[in-house]
């Protein structure tokens, strides 16, 4: 493991812990987030409706219309009672509060007039006893609500056995609750809170607290009041963990049994909002009396008596999105429990989720730091994948609900956090190579290499190349003369100076031997006009030494100048890593490598700085080149041609070259045919090439020398020489 990898799993299993702790603490964001998660569950496959004994008498707009405003006067409520009474509810639950006497009341409303006898008064009838005679012995059941203010509790009306631990502290906490009419209190069958989401700041209701507590005694909802009296129970049964109070797992209404989550709530399956699950109260208090469809309706079934008109402001927001009366969800409750089609969140769901965190986060961290990203983002998605088919199949064959957003945004986090370490770490090895090739290539090239996968291959691989050779002339010499210091600084100037014209040029710099540069072209990318750049960075050394002498950039005064010699060909040759497994160079081997090597040995007996070969010459025609005769390198069985460079374009196109160019060629033609003409021309070409380049004038001096050089020509040089 290298110590970047260890660095990138310390770091990975940091954050893998910041987020199981982020987890356990649950904060609100993950509660909204798993909520949002369940809601979309729902939505996909929604509780079917089925036909239930269960009704809502809903105060509706048409209602209000023919009966008045909100509130009715209780006389009128008392015969809502009597009507559904009369039709055979089986329970009539009312989700309303009854905390105000009624203003409506005649003897109220005589009390209140000035100047009137209060013993007449007292002789009118007054709908709060009305109300209270009409509930009494009746399966009625009032609601009560939260109050910030008092002490008040309302009476609860049935019992409670536990098994297990003692659930009593599980619940929301009731500190006060609006008081009810005491005669209503007292003559009710039943009383149940109202509030849906108590110090939930949802509006959406995804779970309903079937009971509150005092840290004494419970207080059950409307919603199982109204089921426990309508089967004529008298006691809750509700289960508690087996080895710690104040957990609820079920609660026991009558004959039905229903899953609690450890605070004693009920997750809401919900239905979509179905227009038969209403009856308008209207048609109960018709003058006429109920029509026969109603009374069905009613007969046997649990009703809740509440209110669908918008200015009286009971909407909720259910987990399908759809905006309802607060007592449809009433009745959606009791539907649900009557159809067995539960939601249950275990209450080991937060522990099962909190340890995939953790063991598949440090899946993520391992995987991520050492295999590929590739193989990483499959995992993830695998991962992603499976959480999600999982909670899915849950949700869909057992209703139970287990959240997968949790473990796939914290996994998402984890491989986003290694992935970006992992990518910093190639980054920085990337730009530690970008500067090692940096010293060899080109800026140009390593762009191509960093954004072409196949441009750089390690390893041996045959490919043409145009190599150079740069050599310093009677260097042993010149270090004879100077300190080894002084040999150090030289050596650094001067192929300080030159090596810049082969990344200028877009070539490799293989390697520095002593005094001599050894570079290539077309790896390790293809590099168009590859000769042609090799060609131009010899001339740009060429112009840079001769700056560099004349500033005596050396110090060796202006006597002593540095002369070089150039060498280059193109042909194939091996280029890779090459050496030890533990130490290699990118270099390149063969044939063109010893030919390139020779031809620049040979710029000594040729006379002249730049020589190439034949090979090369035909890749640049527009150069200015002379024949410099086929030289017997060593090594190689046949003669070689080469040519000597002579300037670039600018100067093959020049007048005084041009007639050195005739002047050449005639001489070439009289030393093949062993013409007296030869030294004659020699002469001419002398005085044409002072005209063009002084390097010239020695490369001509030697040529009478080199007579043989120029004879036997290959049929291909004659060809390139006529042209």
């Amino acid at each position: 493991m290298t110590r970047a990898q260890q660095i990138g799993v310390v770091l990975g299993l940091a954050i893998v812990t910041a987020l199981t702790i982020l987890r356990a603490s649950d904060p609100g964001i993950f509660k909204l987030i798993r909520g949002v998660t369940f809601d979309e569950y729902q939505r996909l496959v929604p509780r079917t409706f089925e036909p239930m004994p269960v009704r809502v008498i809903d105060i509706d707009e048409t209602s209000l219309r023919e009966f008045g405003q909100w509130p009715w006067p209780r006389d009128r409520m008392a015969l809502l009672v009597d009507r559904l009474s009369e039709m055979g509810a089986s329970a009539i639950a009312f989700d309303v509060l009854f905390a105000e006497p009624d203003r409506l009341s005649p003897r109220n409303v005589v009390r209140d007039v000035a100047g009137v006898d209060p013993s007449l008064a007292e002789k009118l009838p007054d709908n709060d006893e009305i109300f209270a005679h009409s509930i009494a012995g009746k399966p009625v059941v009032l609601g009560f609500g939260l109050s910030n203010e008092g002490n008040y509790r309302p009476l609860v009306k049935a019992g409670f056995a536990f098994t297990g631990e003692s659930p009593v502290s599980a619940p929301p906490y009731l500190g006060a609750s609006t008081p009810l009419r005491p005669q209503l209190e007292a003559n009710a069958a039943g009383l149940g809170h109202i509030s849906l989401n108590p110090g939930n700041p949802s509006p959406v209701v995804r779970a309903v607290p079937l009971f509150l507590t005092d840290g004494e005694q419970l207080y059950p909802n409307l919603a199982i009041e109204a089921l426990r009296v309508a089967q004529g129970a008298s006691t809750y049964v509700l289960s508690g963990a087996p080895d710690r109070a104040g957990i609820m797992t079920s609660a026991k209404i009558g004959d039905f049994v229903v899953p609690l989550t450890a605070a004693g709530e009920l997750w809401l399956y919900v239905s979509p909002d179905r227009a038969e699950r209403y009856i308008s109260a209207g048609q109960v208090l018709a003058a006429e009396g109920a029509s026969p469809e109603v009374a069905a309706a009613i007969d046997g079934s649990i009703v809740f008596v509440g209110t669908s008109a918008a200015g009286l402001q009971d909407i909720r927001v259910t987990a399908l999105g759809e905006n309802v009366p607060g007592v449809s969800l009433h009745a959606q409750a009791v539907e649900q429990i009557l159809s067995g089609h539960f939601l249950s969140r275990p209450d080991w769901a937060d522990g099962l989720e909190i340890l995939l965190i953790a063991v598949l986060g440090c899946l993520l961290v391992v995987v991520t730091t050492f295999v590929s990203p590739a193989v990483a983002l499959i995992c993830g998605l695998l991962i992603t994948a499976m959480a999600l088919v999982a909670s899915w199949l849950s949700f869909l064959y057992a209703g139970l609900l287990f959240d997968p957003l949790a473990p796939i945004v914290s996994g998402s986090i984890i491989h986003f956090a290694a992935t970006s370490f992992k990518i910093l770490v190639i980054d920085r090895e990337r730009r530690e190579v970008r500067r090692a090739f940096g010293h060899y290539l080109s800026p140009s090239l390593l762009h191509r290499i960093e954004h072409n996968r196949d441009a750089l291959r390690l390893g041996g691989d045959d490919r043409e190349l145009t190599m150079m050779f740069v050599d310093v002339r009677n260097f042993t010499e010149m270090s004879e003369r100077l300190a080894p210091t002084d040999v150090v600084a030289f050596l650094n100037t001067l192929l300080d100076a030159l090596s810049r014209h082969v990344v200028a040029n877009e070539g490799t710099l293989d390697k520095f031997i002593g005094d001599s540069i050894m570079a290539f072209w077309n790896a390790p990318v293809d590099v168009a006009d590859h000769e042609a750049k090799a060609v131009r960075a010899a001339l740009a050394m060429r112009e840079t030494l001769a700056e560099l002498n004349a500033g005596d950039a050396f110090g060796f005064g202006p006597d002593q100048e540095v002369s070089i010699g150039i060498g280059i060909h193109t042909g194939l040759a091996c280029v890779g890593n090459m050496g030890a497994k533990t130490r290699f160079n990118y270099s390149a081997v063969g044939d063109a490598v010893n030919v390139a090597a020779r031809i620049e040995s040979s710029c000594k007996e040729v006379g002249f700085d730049i020589l190439i070969s034949d090979s090369t010459a035909r890749s640049v025609p527009g150069m200015a080149l002379i024949e410099a005769g086929a030289l017997q390198l060593k090594g190689k069985s046949s003669r070689t041609q080469i040519l000597a460079v002579v300037g670039d374009e600018r100067v093959a196109a020049s007048l005084e070259f041009a007639a050195l160019k005739v002047v050449h060629n005639q001489l070439m033609q009289a030393l093949q045919s062993h013409s007296r003409n030869s030294r004659k021309l020699i002469s001419t070409a002398k005085l044409r090439a002072v005209q063009v380049i002084g390097g010239l004038a020695e490369f001509y001096e030697r040529v009478s020398r080199r007579a043989d050089h120029f004879r036997e020509m290959p049929e291909e040089v004659e060809k390139s020489a006529a042209d």
